[in-house]
């Protein structure tokens, strides 16, 4: 008689992520293609919101190792009870456990670079002040504002309770759209506002709507989390950060992973940087009063990966390239061809994160005829070479990926939205 081989048990995995909202969502994707690369886990999983409570399911359960982004005192105690490996979403200190959440600073940080890109001499955030999240985006673009020279005006809600979850913040925030309304009415403007997330930023378009305020032209918003639909919805488009949520879910899952396999985790904090900015109408427009200086700016925009050099700039542009060159960095603050070689860079970390293109076709992808020139200003401009950014800013999906991540440097915690 044929004998087959002894059936081997799945791992048993609680997911404990909300599927209420994109990030979620985004998580478990990252979970799923983890599993399909690295072996399936019988999944534990029910529907529920950040802050709900947890189902008594989860109090006695028998399983091998849990994925966790709730908001809910109960389930860091019903975790550190449990004794199993686990992973946190969300920051979590007291169970001494991996998290894996979205570096915050850098979030803040390219919402602010789309909106610089434009023009903006006046900048503001819009947040659910209470929110950690929202906090912490709030005080990383109002530092990024500030070092660059200007100003950023912040909305308060004025929230004084912390008591309250994350769920309990927005609520009240999203009943503040008369104060939202009056606030954004006596912005200077053109002013580029930051919304700490798409929930945030709809209410502020639908505030610059009720107060006559046009969008993009007066008020130009980016938002944070790329729920789509509701970015559609919104009136206009809401253009949103990115964040890159498949390749959280995939680091945590591969945390759990080793912890279920006996293999030792410390409590570090592995920060992901989001893939970008996905620009909708919300932010189509340049913040430029001098005509020919917009013009360049657009020009740039549109060809920097076309191989265009500042000459060619200055054959569109009816400006001489003296004029071009130092009319451009007193609005600007720099030159055209640091602009032409910032487009280009940032078009080439698109394409390494996202993309398994060789280096010869990013390089020509972007403007450039020699790879080795790439992976020199590559280098020079970001301290990392182009292989090494690829590694680090993708989802890993192989062997040296995955030993890369595990040098990531431990740093204070965050969120995510």
């Amino acid at each position: 008689m044929k004998k087959f081989p002894p059936k081997i048990r799945r791992p048993r995995v609680a997911l404990l992520i909300e599927s209420s909202r994109a990030y979620g969502r985004g998580i478990m994707s990252g979970v799923a293609k983890f599993m399909r690369e690295h072996g399936a886990w019988s999944i534990f999983l029910q529907e529920h919101s950040l802050c709900d409570d947890i189902s008594t399911w989860l109090k006695d359960w028998e399983g091998d190792g849990i994925l966790t982004r709730v908001e809910n005192p109960a389930v860091t105690s019903i975790i550190k009870r449990l004794g199993l490996p686990a992973v946190s979403l969300r920051t979590e200190l007291e169970l001494k456990i991996p998290c894996v959440l979205t570096d915050n600073s850098a979030v803040s940080n390219v919402a602010f670079e789309h909106l610089r890109e434009r023009g903006f001499r006046h900048y503001a955030f819009c947040g659910f002040n209470g929110a950690d999240y929202s906090d912490e985006r709030r005080d990383s673009f109002v530092a990024k504002v500030t070092a660059s020279g200007l100003r950023c005006h912040v909305f308060g809600d004025g929230t004084e309770s912390d008591t309250l979850n994350t769920v309990g913040y927005e609520e009240i925030g999203l009943q503040d759209g008369e104060r939202v309304a009056r606030w954004i009415k006596q912005l200077p403007k053109p002013v580029g506002l930051m919304a700490c997330n798409d929930m945030r930023g709809q209410q502020v378009l639908s505030a610059c709507r009720a107060s006559g305020v046009a969008v993009p032209d007066e008020v130009a918003a980016v938002g944070v989390d790329n729920e789509e639909v509701l970015c559609d919805l919104s009136d206009p488009p809401l253009s949103s950060v990115i964040p890159n949520t498949e390749r959280i879910g995939y680091e945590a899952a591969t945390l759990l992973q080793r912890a279920m396999r006996g293999r030792r985790t410390s409590a570090q904090h592995i920060m992901i940087e989001p893939l970008g900015v996905a620009t909708r109408r919300s932010t189509e427009v340049l913040a430029i009063e001098d005509r020919a200086i917009a013009a360049a700016a657009r020009f740039i925009r549109e060809h920097a990966c076309e191989g265009i050099d500042v000459q060619d700039v200055v054959r569109a542009i009816p400006l001489s390239r003296s004029s071009l060159e130092r009319r451009y960095a007193k609005i600007l603050g720099h030159s055209p061809k640091h602009e032409i070689l910032r487009f280009r860079l940032n078009r080439a970390k698109e394409l390494l994160a996202e993309t398994d293109f060789p280096l010869w076709l990013i390089a020509e992808k972007i403007g450039l005829d020699h790879t080795e020139y790439l992976s020199r200003i590559f280098k020079k401009k970001t301290g990392q070479t182009p292989v090494e950014y690829r590694v680090l800013s993708r989802a890993a999906d192989s062997d040296d990926a995955l030993r890369a991540d595990e040098k990531v440097h431990p740093s204070a915690g965050s969120r995510g939205g």
